[in-house]
């Protein structure tokens, strides 16, 4: 049976796959596509899925700019529902005959919109919501045959329906965790506006990409790059699954492991039925980043010396391809679409040389995010240990080590970290978070310690709550806690004479510092 499908048209916005995961989470299909897609390549996807409805994604452009995306107007004919969100409103709303011009008070962050109309998408809403805005346009008019459904101070047309026809627009990101109702306003274009049904489940991913691995590499031998974090723990689990004793996966320890890591990493894998391999490459890690500072250039250097170790190990076994468990949140930070502007390079994405052995890198969990990979990995039996993980970057410690980096300042950092792990754990906050993890800063303090001047490092405290990275609060974790830390830190860390914390979102902030 073909899953019930909702489309995706991607303007290149930060949020888009967001949008496709949000659909998913509501157990109806989706597929990105690109925005220019025509009437012809809608009925193409509707021979393989059952395409329900349209969404047109944020954009980081203005609609003003000369190489501003459009979409094809036929698409507003074609007897689907549609709904457009932020810069996919504005376009809409253009291709209409509507009025989009610059706004004199932009609106990013956390608006309230007046709900004029319950309607459709806004079926059931209060008089005023919590929403989400990022936007610097705004639609000032529309011809008359539409509707006006709600407005905000900054926006008098912040959503919109076209007449009788079921295609909606939306300034605000329903998709974001921050727009207090938007999950219920998805699920009314979703159920009510397009008729899905609630009929696709992670079982279906797990088929659907060990199907993928199997065809992408067929009998050749396969290296996945495995660091012990859930996302290459998982690509390497549905790799087994596909491939078996193809399978050989490599542990680098690069040098910028938390304390003890690398002997989790051993003894958890060293047990599972596969081809297991530890690298130690603490040394040529330290030397390839002598006297770097500049976050983007550790990444890029961290991401070929990463390459270079499994070619050498590749070399060994004959393998041709690369598995690695690149996430979405990785590649849309990196810029890797047309229009998407370039947060960081993640190490695994454009921190890979473009030149390599290997004849294709194969990524399987490249459209997820973290807590739908932690779904899977449920489904496919990965230890607790493995499953409950925070996050943590491929290039490790290095990017939390603001500055050159050294094997002291990376000695202090391990202390300090482990000393917030336990913090946090002990009082049993860990299920509640993201991410708690200690950054050396390149500042440096003075302090006293035992009556005499002290001038030493500073340690920022990184705590921060989400549901996916894209976007992330910090923690208000209580003072007696946080004091704790500060205590711990100061008093069994000689070197260290300050600690701050981190109070700063994503965005505007990146929950890592560099």
């Amino acid at each position: 049976m073909k899953p019930d499908t909702v489309l995706v048209l991607d303007f290149g916005g930060q949020y888009c796959h967001l949008i496709a995961r949000r659909i998913r989470e509501n157990k109806v299909y989706s597929e990105i596509v690109s925005s220019e897609i025509s009437p012809a390549e809608i009925k193409r996807w509707q021979k393989k899925l059952d395409v329900k409805g349209l969404i047109l994604s944020g954009g980081p452009q203005s609609v003003f700019e000369p190489t501003a995306l459009k979409i094809n107007p036929e698409i507003l004919d074609f007897n689907l529902p549609v709904l457009g969100l932020c810069y996919g409103h504005q376009i809409i709303a253009l291709t209409v005959g509507g009025t989009v011009k610059p706004s004199e008070k932009k609106e990013f962050g956390v608006a309230y919109a007046t709900i004029d109309k319950p309607v459709g998408v806004l079926k059931g809403l209060e008089n005023q919501e919590k929403v989400w805005m990022s936007h610097s346009d705004t639609v000032f008019d529309l011809p008359k045959q539409h509707e006006i459904l709600a407005h905000t101070d900054n926006c008098p047309i912040a959503a919109f329906r076209l007449g009788n026809h079921p295609i909606y627009g939306l300034q605000w990101h329903p998709e974001v965790v921050h727009t207090e109702h938007g999950n219920k306003m998805l699920k009314n274009f979703l159920f009510d506006v397009c008729g899905c049904q609630p009929n696709w489940t992670m079982d279906d991913f797990l088929e659907k990409s060990a199907d993928e691995i199997l065809s992408a590499v067929g009998d050749e031998k396969v290296i996945v790059a495995l660091s012990g974090g859930i996302d290459s723990s998982t690509a390497t689990a549905i790799a087994a699954r596909a491939i078996g004793k193809n399978l050989t996966a490599v542990f680098v320890d690069h040098g910028f492991m938390r304390e003890d890591e690398p002997k989790f990493v051993k003894d958890t894998f060293e047990n599972f039925d596969m081809h297991f391999v530890a690298v130690n490459a603490q040394q040529r890690f330290l030397q390839r980043l002598q006297n770097i500072t500049d976050p983007e250039k550790k990444r890029t250097i961290i991401g070929e010396e990463f390459v270079r170790v499994f070619e050498e190990e590749a070399r060994k076994v004959n393998a041709n391809y690369l598995l690695q468990g690149t996430i979405y949140p990785d590649r849309i930070e990196s810029g890797f679409r047309k229009f998407s502007d370039k947060i960081k390079s993640h190490h695994n994405v454009a921190g890979l040389p473009t030149k390599i052995e290997f004849k294709s890198v194969v990524e399987p969990l490249k459209d997820l995010y973290k807590d739908e990979v932690r779904e899977v990995a449920k489904k496919l039996g990965l230890p607790k240990a493995i499953v409950t993980r925070q996050p943590f970057p491929g290039p490790g410690l290095a990017v939390r080590v603001t500055g050159a980096i050294t094997e002291a300042k990376l000695s202090i950092l391990r202390k300090a970290d482990k000393i917030v792990t336990e913090e946090i754990e002990k009082v049993g906050l860990a299920g509640e978070l993201w991410q708690y993890f200690a950054v050396l800063s390149n500042t440096k303090s003075t302090g006293i310690k035992g009556d005499s001047r002290a001038y030493g490092h500073m340690i920022a405290l990184r705590i921060v709550e989400s549901r996916e990275a894209m976007t992330a609060s910090f923690a208000k974790i209580p003072y007696d806690i946080l004091e704790k830390i500060s205590s711990r830190i100061v008093n069994e860390i000689p070197a260290v004479t300050r600690v701050v914390y981190d109070i700063t979102h994503k965005p505007p902030a990146t929950i890592e510092w560099e």
